[in-house]
């Protein structure tokens, strides 16, 4: 049985006996299901929480302080994409202007100016990141949300605050936005007063970080008509900062010397725009450590999004590691399995925590997420050759599947047939480099530490046969692991 469709029914994929493909509650109001869900911190404007029903431009903006998102990202990323599934018109912003300055929100020291060729190498990598992300995470979603009409959705906007910055120089700055600035509450910022503390103190470019981002969100407000922003709970100085600056500073004062204002984008629909309301912020929960410490790609312990910096299956291991007491709050927030199936993982895990169930099913979904089912094919071969001890847990896959898991791992060994037929396990060993000699092998297996596919090898002069079940992955793959965690994924290729 293939791999995926034996984890879809121990799992509860749609269309397993017992599976999750039930009704999803769907609310008018998407801040209602990120409340359920667990995201929401804090939000600016309850009223304008409470007027989210019809569609509304919301956006999030990340700096492109390195060419990879990281799970810090991902967790006001998931919120982001809760309001594209609920038919919102959202805009991921790049900060390819404000990634020059550096946001001091949560950092205890000055970051390092970017080069132009590296912001310009960061700002393509995330744009394409966020440009999967939405991609992948939209199938995703359609596979565990029956009632989703993913066509209808409108398409994702990717932009970058450079656009409307480029062109405008310090006196305009200063002049046009400047003067709606209050020193005294932006010395209030707790990401300013933690830096005036320290011994580092602060800069006057990263203090006026959270001017910048506030007329990011005043731009997108007028232009964009955009009245949603979201954030990591550290950033809330810096969305007040911009709903502040959307209440002083009206649409009139961009005029220029000319006298011209900005041109609205054609075909722009701004019924929505601000209403007796306003604009809203919502700050969600950061993703912490068991310790209380912030992940970030900065904080040491980054898991990143890119296949590159992390394989998907570091990814998988990452999250089947997850402690019990967290498990239920990560399946929540950066999955889209419905709440009723989460309750009944839930309780199954508290029967048998041993198992790992609950785990189990949170590493295979943000796995999938993140890296498609590609991804997540190879990070569970990988884990049942490096980690299972079952020959049931390894013989499910087929040779391509070891190939692509493989490729471009020192641990798999390409030998011709000829090379291999009539051999003992002793000489495979040999050969491999597991075992520098034959009377090593000899005495490993009379330790009980040589496993061919998982089964201890106790006779060493037994020849395994290619093409037959001896071997896996239609009869040409073999697995050799010597002791507890050394590997050699054997190949076997034509003489031709």
């Amino acid at each position: 049985m293939n791999p995926l469709r034996r984890l879809a029914i121990r799992c509860g994929r749609p269309g397993a006996v017992g599976g999750f493909c039930q009704r999803r509650p769907v609310h008018s109001n998407v801040v209602e299901t990120l409340r359920e869900r667990n995201f929401i911190h804090s939000v600016t404007n309850d009223a304008a929480a409470y007027k989210l029903e019809k569609p509304t431009p919301a956006y999030c903006g990340v700096d492109p302080t390195a060419d990879s998102l990281h799970l810090g990202n991902m967790v006001t990323l998931m919120g982001l994409l809760h309001f594209h599934l609920a038919g919102h018109q959202v805009l991921p912003l790049v900060g390819n202007a404000t990634g020059m300055i550096g946001d001091p929100s949560g950092k205890s020291s000055e970051r390092v100016a970017l080069g132009q060729s590296t912001l310009a190498k960061n700002v393509a990598g995330i744009e394409a990141q966020l440009d999967r992300f939405f991609r992948r995470g939209t199938r995703y979603a359609a596979q565990r949300m029956p009632d989703l009409d993913h066509r209808g959705l409108k398409p994702v906007r990717i932009l970058h605050n450079a656009d409307w910055y480029q062109d405008m120089n310090i006196l305009a700055f200063l002049g046009h936005i400047g003067r709606y600035a209050r020193v005294g509450t932006m010395m209030a910022r707790d990401s300013v007063k933690s830096r005036l503390q320290s011994s580092q103190g602060i800069s006057f470019t990263e203090f006026s970080y959270q001017l910048l981002q506030a007329y990011d969100f005043w731009y997108l407000y007028h232009h964009h008509g955009c009245c949603v922003q979201l954030g990591g709970s550290d950033q809330w100085g810096n969305i007040t900062a911009g709903t502040d600056l959307i209440s002083r500073m009206p649409f009139s004062e961009t005029k220029n010397e000319t006298g011209e204002t900005s041109v609205l984008y054609e075909n722009l629909d701004t019924s929505s725009k601000g209403g007796e309301s306003g604009p809203l912020g919502i700050t969600i929960s950061l993703l912490t450590t068991a310790s209380g410490e912030k992940f970030g790609k900065s904080a040491g312990n980054a898991i990143w999004l890119d296949e590159n910096r992390t394989s998907a299956f570091d990814v998988y291991q990452f999250f089947v590691k997850t402690a019990d007491a967290d498990v239920e709050k990560l399946l929540k927030m950066f999955t889209l399995l419905p709440l009723p199936r989460i309750e009944q993982v839930m309780l199954t895990h508290r029967e048998a925590p041993e198992r790992f169930v609950a785990q189990k099913l949170l590493a295979a979904e943000v796995t999938e997420l993140i890296h498609g089912i590609p991804g997540l094919q190879k990070a569970l071969c990988s884990t049942a050759v490096l980690f299972g001890d079952q020959l049931s847990s390894i013989q499910q896959f087929s040779e391509q599947d070891f190939v692509d898991t493989f490729a471009h791992d020192q641990r798999m060994v390409s030998v011709p047939a000829s090379d291999i037929e009539g051999k003992s396990v002793s000489d495979i060993a040999v050969l491999l480099g597991s075992c520098q000699s034959k009377s090593a092998a000899a005495r490993l297996m009379s330790a009980g530490g040589l496993y061919w596919n998982n089964k201890p090898v106790v006779d060493k002069m037994w020849k395994p046969l290619v093409g037959t079940d001896d071997f896996l992955g239609q009869g040409t793959i073999g697995i050799l692991r010597t002791g507890k965690t050394s590997h050699r994924i054997l190949r076997v290729i034509s003489n031709n």
